[in-house]
């Protein structure tokens, strides 16, 4: 008998939990509704049979009188029964939560607490269910707010593919609510290894640091996938990764600090593009006077590998032709995003022997580029070894398109396993520590729909 309450309270909170996002039916069918739901009413066609046979009767005709489209108000989502049992797990795991870089005190334990002591009541409901809220967006999505994230425009899906109702749910109905929570943290190895330094920190500089780095973690995506490309920007070097393991490394070069940094990017490699040509910015063409020197000298731009075009307007458009002096040099990775940046070869290499490499105008050139390219066209366009040489040593332009899907991030840490899986500080060429470190010295702020940095999006004329 004991068992059967036990299930129909357990039956009961279910419903609760789901109907409280405004779904029916299963967790699975309930990521389908959040995105009906989610449509705005006014995009839907209005319309009324006016008798039956009859045409539907258009009611948005500009002859109809149509009232400004107003949102049904959406009834307030009915809060789920907390046991104190459940309860009891989330104030201890809120008390636990410093090994996780966060801080106890942003989730109101004292609060929660004399709920608890109360007993059982909607005051107890209410407020564990907001302070797990709380604690789970900030291990799902970080804690920074998004003011602090500068030049952060690598979106997280997780809340997308996650939501924090059906993560409240998941806890409540296999009373789990530690796992629950836990299960939000990022999958790489770096942050268990920020996690495991963060008690060892000897200052409360070193440890604040740790922390802030832990959180720029939770701003990707909770798993970063099977393969994919990472370039820590303070580091200056790429890594291919598989499986969690990093196969390959190579140094890079990347935006000088200024409007020339590189900003951050979650992307999606979609080809490689061997022995690529470069259209020359008209910065070049005009302000350094190379259209005007070639157009009318085409032996010379030949001699030169350009090939000049001139327009019915005046206009001079000059592409570089693929080769060893190509700009580009021979490899780059098509990932088209706003800010045109990407990844790809240069023919100065002189510079990859320096320290600090912190000197491009946004883009990120790599050493070694051509076994990228190579590895690249062999993991994620499947092509062999062979093949890939044939493509690179043709000399002609050719794009390989991915046939598996390939990420690729741009990041910034400052504390972070090195290539070699060591520990280390990089140096904040960028600035960007100290406005993550002033919101973790303030009280917790809530989360906004603010998926990424509002600043400008800088597109430069030429990014190389």
């Amino acid at each position: 008998m004991a068992t059967a309450v036990a299930r129909n309270d357990r039956d009961t909170n279910v419903k609760r939990v789901i109907d409280g996002t405004g779904l029916s039916g299963k967790l699975g069918v309930a990521m389908l509704g959040l995105m009906l739901v989610a449509q705005p009413l006014a995009a839907q066609p209005l319309a009324v049979q006016a008798k039956p046979g009859a045409a539907p009767v258009d009611l948005t005709a500009q002859d109809m009188p149509t009232p400004a489209a107003v949102a049904a108000p959406q009834p307030p989502a009915p809060i789920p029964h907390w046991s104190q049992t459940d309860a009891q797990t989330l104030l201890a795991t809120i008390k636990g939560i410093g090994a996780e870089g966060l801080f106890a005190k942003d989730y109101q334990p004292d609060l929660l607490s004399a709920a608890i002591a109360k007993g059982e009541s909607p005051e107890l409901d209410a407020i564990a269910t907001r302070l797990f809220t709380w604690l789970a967006e900030d291990l799902r999505d970080g804690r920074t707010p998004m003011s602090a994230r500068v030049q952060w425009f690598a979106v997280d899906p997780d809340q997308d593919v996650n939501p924090t109702s059906l993560i409240l749910a998941d806890a409540l109905v296999r009373r789990d609510v530690k796992g629950a929570l836990m299960a939000l943290a990022p999958t790489v190895p770096d942050y268990a290894a920020l996690k495991e330094a963060l008690p060892k920190a000897q200052t409360p500089k070193q440890a604040a640091l740790i922390r802030a780095n832990m959180d720029r973690w939770r701003w990707l995506a909770r798993d970063l996938g099977r393969q994919y490309l990472l370039t820590n920007v303070p580091e200056q070097m790429l890594r291919i990764t598989v499986r969690n393991k990093i196969i390959k490394t190579y140094k890079v070069v990347v935006g000088k600090p200024g409007r020339t940094a590189t900003p951050q990017l979650a992307e999606t490699v979609e080809g490689v593009i061997f022995n690529p040509t470069w259209t020359v910015p008209q910065s070049i063409v005009v302000g350094e006077g190379l259209g005007a020197r070639l157009v009318s000298n085409p032996k010379q731009a030949e001699r030169e590998g350009y090939k000049v075009t001139k327009l019915s307007d005046g206009m001079i458009v000059v592409v570089q032709q693929p080769g060893d002096n190509n700009s580009l040099g021979r490899m780059k990775l098509d990932m088209p995003n706003e800010h045109a940046i990407f990844l790809h070869d240069t023919p100065s290499k002189a510079a990859f022997n320096l320290p600090a490499r912190a000197l491009s105008h946004g883009c990120v050139r790599v050493q070694g580029a051509t076994e990228l390219a190579m590895t690249m066209a062999i993991l994620g366009a499947g092509m062999t070894p062979d093949e890939a040489v044939a493509v690179h040593s043709s000399k002609e332009y050719t794009k390989v398109p991915m046939t598996k899907t390939f990420p690729v991030y741009l990041t910034y840490f400052t504390v972070a396993r090195d290539v070699t899986g060591m520990l280390r500080s990089f140096a904040d060429i960028y600035g960007r520590d100290a406005p993550v470190l002033a919101s973790f010295a303030q009280p917790r702020k809530e989360h906004t729909t603010q998926r990424k940095s509002t600043e400008e999006v800088i597109k430069l004329d030429n990014p190389l």
